[in-house]
């Protein structure tokens, strides 16, 4: 088979009414050297029938469809990720939409910087309908005046990856697939809500990271989405203290200081749940279990938010960002 630079793969599952306008927003890409994968987890829409559609596309390599659904997208990534052929992959999901030049940028600035794990771009918010939500997601600041960034991966992660999920959508990533292979028994596949931020941690272990200030990815919002309603449950929060400590344990250099701010930010979000107290009394529990965290982190933490506003050098996530 011919050899191909990017491997396109597109996990759906019962987004038929979004796949048309997805599909001809990766066909039509100004680079054109990529092979499309498209996956279908056992729908019950007419997604099977419109993906049939594309079957015979020059770029389509292969059609793959679940008999029983996994309820897992990250192993519908992992499938995807030993199917492809191309140095690089990029994950577009099924309801999601992609500038035309979001291929060639990513290829252009991860074969200008060697060893590049990672390349991700600004994403904006859609609806339902296709139309651009004002709200910014990506909170680049000064950034945004420059073209792009490159961080060692190694930095990137004890400085913005530890604090949260700057990558906010796979989507919008460029990912060298040698690396992403090597993460085939990862923990990240095994969870619900939270797998994509350990599976950005693991690349970016292996590489550099570049993060490009343009906007190149359009990211739906929609109730269908599993995120939303993970964190009113609590159940992503549990996950979040899974990678929280997998963190800790492969950045041995983090501070103790810088350790229980983090911890007390978790102790945060758990008070902020909309959830009875015996299940925020679980959610406690997990984080005394698995990080040794208790109150006084949280207090910790919001005393630092106060102080920094009469003592600036405070650290702080934002401070934190590269």
């Amino acid at each position: 088979m011919k050899e191909v630079k990017v491997s396109v793969i597109v996990p759906n599952y019962n987004y038929a009414r979004y796949l048309p306008i997805r599909l001809e927003s990766i066909l039509n890409q100004t680079f054109k050297d990529f092979e499309l994968i498209l996956l279908d987890d056992a729908s019950t829409d007419n997604s099977i029938q419109i993906l049939e559609n594309y079957r015979n596309h020059p770029n389509v390599s292969q059609l793959v469809v679940n008999k029983v659904n996994t309820g897992s997208p990250f192993q519908q990534w992992m499938k995807g990720i030993l199917l492809a052929r191309g140095e690089y992959i990029w994950i577009a999901e099924a309801d999601d939409i992609a500038d035309l030049q979001f291929l060639e940028t990513c290829i252009n600035l991860a074969e200008k910087n060697e060893n590049t794990a990672i390349c991700y771009v600004g994403s904006q918010l859609i609806n339902e309908k296709g139309d651009i939500k004002k709200r910014d997601i990506n909170h680049w600041g000064k950034r945004k005046n420059k073209h792009y960034g490159c961080f060692d991966g190694k930095s990137f992660a004890e400085h913005n990856l530890y604090w949260k999920n700057y990558i906010i959508n796979a989507s919008g990533v460029l990912f060298r697939r040698e690396y992403a292979a090597k993460l085939v028994h990862s923990d990240f596949l095994q969870m619900r809500y939270c797998g994509d931020w350990l599976f950005w941690f693991q690349m970016a272990l292996q590489g550099k990271v570049i993060e490009v200030y343009k906007n190149l990815n359009y990211f739906r919002q929609h109730d269908k989405k599993v995120t939303v309603n993970s964190y009113r449950s609590g159940k992503g929060i549990a996950e979040d203290i899974q990678v929280v400590n997998f963190m800790e344990s492969n950045l041995p250099l983090l501070s103790q200081y810088k350790k229980r701010l983090r911890h007390g930010l978790l102790h945060r979000k758990i008070r902020r749940l909309p959830i009875d107290e015996n299940n925020k009394k679980s959610l406690y529990d997990l984080l005394l279990k698995v990080l040794h965290s208790d109150t006084s982190d949280y207090y910790l933490e919001r005393r630092n938010q106060i102080l920094r506003m009469i003592l600036p050098f405070l650290l702080t996530a934002k401070k934190d960002r590269l």
